[in-house]
C-alpha cells in the first residue's frame, strides 16, 4: 500500500467518523421530537438522517449489512458506532410503535358501535352518554 492510499483511507475514515457524530446527534434529536410529538421536527430530522445514511453508504461502500465485513480492521470502531446508531434507531422505532398503539387504543375506545365495550363515553356536557345496547332475544 502506498503512503497516498493510507492517507486517503485515513481521510475517508475521519470523514465517516464525523458523519457518524452527526448521525448520533440527529438520532437523539429525533428521539426528543418523538417524545414531545413534534412531527414537523421529526420529518425534518428524518430527511437529514436519510441524507447522512446515503453519504455514509457512498463514502464507505456499505449498502447492505454484510458489506461492512469488507471494511478493514481499522474500521472496527466505526462499525461499533454504526451498531450503536442502529440501536438508537430501533429505540426511536419502538417509541413510534408505542405511541401508535396508544392512539389506536384511544380510537377503539371511542368506537360506539361495539356493544360489548366496557368503556363509558361522555358527551359535550360531561355526562355519560347512554348507549343503547340491543339485547339478544335470549337475554330479554
Amino acid at each position: 500500500m502506498t503512503d497516498a492510499t493510507i492517507i486517503d483511507q485515513a481521510d475517508t475514515l475521519k470523514e465517516a467518523d464525523e458523519l457518524v457524530n452527526q448521525l448520533e446527534t440527529l438520532l437523539d434529536q429525533e428521539f426528543e421530537a418523538l417524545k414531545i410529538q413534534d412531527l414537523d421536527q421529526f420529518e425534518l430530522l428524518l430527511s437529514g438522517k436519510n441524507q447522512l445514511l446515503a453519504e455514509l453508504s457512498r463514502l464507505t461502500g456499505v449498502n447492505q449489512f454484510n458489506d461492512a465485513d469488507k471494511l478493514g480492521p481499522h474500521w472496527n470502531d466505526f462499525r461499533t458506532r454504526m451498531l450503536n446508531c442502529r440501536d438508537m434507531h430501533r429505540r426511536n422505532e419502538i417509541l413510534i410503535m408505542r405511541k401508535l398503539d396508544a392512539i389506536r387504543g384511544a380510537l377503539e375506545s371511542m368506537n360506539l358501535q361495539d356493544p360489548t365495550s366496557p368503556v363509558e363515553v361522555y358527551d359535550r356536557l360531561g355526562q355519560i352518554k347512554r348507549i343503547r345496547r340491543l339485547r339478544n332475544f335470549t337475554e330479554a
